[in-house]
């Protein structure tokens, strides 16, 4: 199954049989809250998704687990089933921005074992594009979904591991921003840099201004400039996890597997000991 969705497929299948579970898994950094935006309008029969409370953990004291903590076995389940998905469930995720957070859904479902999972290219702007339906009905509750979560089906890091992946030379990709890899600015996180040995990778680099994912020829030429070539080792990483997993999605359409550091920066400055690099 391929990992992306057309909006004149994922329309068409909704007319089918055998619909599939469409998730809207809208988001912005800094706010408003997506569910705003899903109250609006919608694809007929999507149920939200919270990112922050459904598709991250709880932040610690200390920070460690970055921004957004990967999420527990135990919640992440109950908030699958919730959302009716069992194992033979075909699920289509999508965010009204960048796919950003529509990837981290998809990265988590293929984690915990589901592999029945696509991303709507282009998001739901690429869905109004073809003036296909919008509602603002939300739907009736689903039934309880059987999901059992099986971590692992992934390859995830932790800090210790990103460090060791570069000292063996594995190729460690940025996704964030030039100037927030370079040091130049850094508007989110408490330190700015980037994990030495890293490679900058900017996930606007390989996706249309549209927001769609650029054809698997270019997704290859793109993360081959930079070392990441079918064979490699490679893994990614971000400011808090969920751009890696937009930057896995986009390695996997290239035919290029990777791991996500899912941390990301945001957990890599929580301990000062770590070094931190700045510029190219």
């Amino acid at each position: 199954m391929s990992s992306l969705i057309e909006a004149a497929d994922l329309a068409a299948a909704l007319d089918g049989s055998s619909p599939p579970l469409v998730l809207d898994v809208t988001w912005q950094l800094g706010g408003p809250p997506g569910i705003d935006s899903y109250r609006v309008a919608h694809v007929p029969g999507a149920r939200f998704v919270d990112l922050a409370t459904e598709l991250s953990g709880p932040h610690t004291p200390t920070g460690t687990g970055g921004r957004h903590p990967m999420p527990e076995p135990g919640a992440f389940g109950a908030a699958m089933r919730r959302l009716g998905i069992a194992a033979a469930t075909d699920v289509v995720v999508y965010d009204a921005g960048q796919s950003v957070a529509a990837a981290r859904a998809w990265w988590l479902l293929r984690y915990f074992g589901h592999d029945r999972v696509r991303v709507l290219d282009g998001g739901f702007a690429a869905w109004t594009a073809e003036h296909l339906p919008v509602t603002d009905v939300v739907p009736e509750p689903a039934e309880p979904g059987t999901f059992v979560p099986r971590p692992g089906e992934m390859s995830r890091l932790d800090a210790q591991e990103a460090a060791a992946f570069v000292a063996a030379g594995g190729v460690l990709l940025d996704a964030r921003a030039g100037e927030r890899f370079r040091g130049e600015s850094e508007p989110i996180d408490a330190k700015a840099g980037h994990i030495p040995g890293a490679v900058s990778a900017p996930a606007t680099e390989y996706t249309h201004a549209d927001g769609r994912f650029r054809e698997p020829a270019e997704l290859k030429e793109y993360f081959a400039a930079r070392g990441a070539v079918p064979g490699a080792r490679v893994a990614a990483y971000c400011g808090s996890g969920a751009t890696a997993a937009h930057e896995v999605l986009a390695l996997s359409l290239a035919g290029i597997p990777a791991g996500l550091y899912a941390g990301s920066w945001s957990d890599w400055i929580t301990d000062p000991r770590r070094p931190v690099a700045t510029g190219e």
